[in-house]
């Protein structure tokens, strides 16, 4: 009982005492103090005549009874007034102990009216409060003592003729009961009544909420089913009793809701699967059903008190039709972009394969008209010769820059690794762009320490990336500029950076670095030539050595190109399975002894 109007009443209390609750359960139980206050005072006034009546021939007892509950019912009321609601129900309390108390005195019997009132006092009190104070067992304790002392004659006060006793122990025994009764009875109607309207409030919410709610007892029957389903599946509620949500699933599908069922059902943990279910039309009863992605979540129903084998569960669909048709196209999209991609990448490689061909004749046949093989050229011919042979070898590296990011995008660029020393790299490197530094008055000067540690990679791919971080460097500096090569071990790490003074970046293309064809100048109207692959293709490379790029830049203050290589090389992938231990094992051959193997071949 207690624990069941803890729940009804439940409260918290506020460093002045006062009930900070104000739910509707809660203002019942304070107009229920309120009432009982009301009743034990104009229940006293009214008997009050009658006791000093009494008192005037000499009898005090109903006179005291009258007194107490007037003052307690006065000072109860006062009380709940000024918002001390549970000091106004613990001064009714007092003043049943305290009338049980005089009866028990005045009465010579151990069992008598008295101690019946008293008894009746922490019934009250677990009524209207949150649970019997501990004075309250007090006083009724002092009451029994002192009618076992009253018993014995040790204590016989206020004194009155046994008819007197009589009528005003009953009288305070009905009033007592009544009390209790009244405050029961309203209690029990607060408990149904909040019981009614949380059961209201839990049903309008499941029958208003946007996914549907079903509830299945432990041998999978269904219980419940809210007008949400109805609207979801397009039938009446009881359709879906029975079979009929079974029959609703997609055959393929069916095999997965049951194996999540049982697994809730049986094991008590939450399961969630996404399951195709007939949708029907209502008005079109003779279309062709229509399956919608349902996603069901299976909540256990476990009582922590009971020992269940099987379980209720209650279910939440939801329709993720929509859902599914926006990952269907996302693949679909997906797929687009790769096929479009692979495309690209393999009209990349035709036109640069085609284009090679032609391209090494124009630079071979213009060197060899440069050269006088076919003869003297006039100096307009050997300037348009030299012209050719130009941009012939512009556009062969510009095909072989198109091959080379075709072949890191399909992934078919594929590193032959092996330990060298890097500084071994610079003087290839800075052979090759030393014509394009000297045209443009570049001093090309390197910062190297007396040793560095071998690296493990691909000697050509490292090449590559020196050559184009130095392209790259020398082609933005300004005339005259300084562009630095600089080597360095950090950690398990290969610094490799390439700094330059030119025009630099600003932190818009410095967080583009590395995109293919993008260029810090770009329109037609830029100053600089080039097709924006170079860095995209030392990224790849660095990429594929499991290495890192980082860029540090500002306009007009120069850049700073760092690559850190790991100088182990890139790690190979692990195995994906273990060594298999064979089932059938050859047996093992014993090996003969020297000796044996001598004393045979003797024989």
């Amino acid at each position: 009982m207690r624990s069941l109007l803890a729940s009804l009443f439940g409260r918290e209390t506020g460093s002045n005492g006062a009930d900070a609750t104000r739910g509707r359960p809660e203002a019942l139980r304070r107009r229920i103090i309120e009432n009982t206050s009301r009743i034990l005072l104009v229940i006293s006034a009214v008997a009050l005549p009658v006791a000093l009546l009494f008192l005037m021939r000499g009898t005090a007892l109903p006179f005291l009874i009258a007194i107490i509950g007037l003052g307690a019912g006065a000072a109860a009321l006062s009380l709940h007034h000024r918002g001390h609601f549970d000091h106004a129900a613990l001064a009714q309390v007092s003043a049943i102990l305290a009338i049980g108390m005089v009866l028990t005195l005045a009465d010579p019997q151990i069992v008598d009216f008295g101690l019946a009132v008293a008894l009746l006092a922490p019934i009250h009190a677990s009524l209207l409060t949150r649970g019997v104070p501990k004075h309250a067992w007090l006083l009724l304790a002092t009451t029994v003592l002192a009618g076992c002392l009253g018993s014995l004659g040790s204590v016989h006060w206020p004194e009155a003729t046994p008819s007197v006793l009589a009528i005003a122990g009953g009288l305070s025994f009905l009033v007592a009961v009544a009390l209790v009764a009244f405050a029961a009875t309203r209690v029990d109607g607060a408990f149904a009544d909040y019981e009614r309207s949380q059961i209201n409030a839990y049903r309008h919410l499941v029958e208003n909420v946007q996914d549907a709610v079903m509830r299945f007892a432990d041998d999978g029957a269904v219980v419940f089913t809210s007008k949400s389903a109805e609207k979801l599946f397009g039938c009446r509620g009881y359709e879906l009793s029975g079979t009929g949500l079974i029959d609703r699933i997609h055959v393929l599908d069916r095999p997965a809701y049951m194996t999540a069922f049982s697994a809730a059902n049986h094991e008590g943990t939450f399961r969630s699967v996404e399951v195709r279910m007939r949708r029907d039309d209502p008005l079109e009863p003779t279309h062709v059903p229509q399956f919608i992605w349902i996603e069901v979540g299976l909540t256990p129903v476990i009582d922590e008190d009971a020992r269940q084998e099987c379980h209720e569960i209650v279910a939440l669909l939801r329709d993720v039709t929509n859902r599914h048709a926006h990952e269907i196209e996302m693949r679909e999209a997906r797929r687009a972009a790769e096929d479009s991609s692979n495309a690209k990448s393999r009209f990349l490689a035709t036109i640069g394969h085609e284009l090679r061909t032609p391209l090494n004749a124009i630079v071979g046949f213009s060197e060899m008209m440069t050269s006088g093989v076919v003869g003297e050229l006039s100096p307009a011919h050997r300037e348009y010769a030299q012209i050719i042979h130009q941009s012939g070898h512009h556009l062969l590296d510009v095909v072989k820059m198109l091959l080379d990011m075709s072949r890191l995008e399909a992934g078919k660029f594929e590193l032959q690794t092996e330990a060298f020393g890097p500084e071994a790299l610079v003087a290839p490197c800075f052979t090759i762009v030393e014509p394009m530094a000297r045209e443009r008055k570049v001093k090309l000067i390197t910062d190297l320490p007396k040793l560095l540690p071998q690296l493990t990679g691909d000697e050509r791919a490292c090449r590559q990336i020196i050559i184009n971080l130095l392209s790259n460097a020398i082609k933005f500096s300004h005339e005259g500029g300084v562009v630095t090569l600089s080597m360095k071990r950090q950690g398990s790490l290969l610094n490799i950076s390439v700094s330059d003074r030119g025009i630099g970046m600003d932190h818009d293309a410095l967080s583009r670095i590395g995109e293919p064809f993008f260029q810090a100048q770009d329109g037609l109207s830029r100053r600089y030539e080039g097709t924006g692959l170079g860095l995209s293709i030392v990224k790849g490379l660095v990429d594929l050595h499991q290495g890192s790029l980082k860029a540090i830049s500002a306009s007009g203050e120069g850049t700073t190109v760092t690559v850190l290589l790991p100088l182990n090389g890139p790690e190979t992938k692990p195995a994906q399975t273990g060594e298999v231990t064979p089932l059938i094992r050859e047996p093992a051959v014993a090996k003969i002894p020297q000796w044996q193997d001598e004393k045979r071949r003797a024989l």
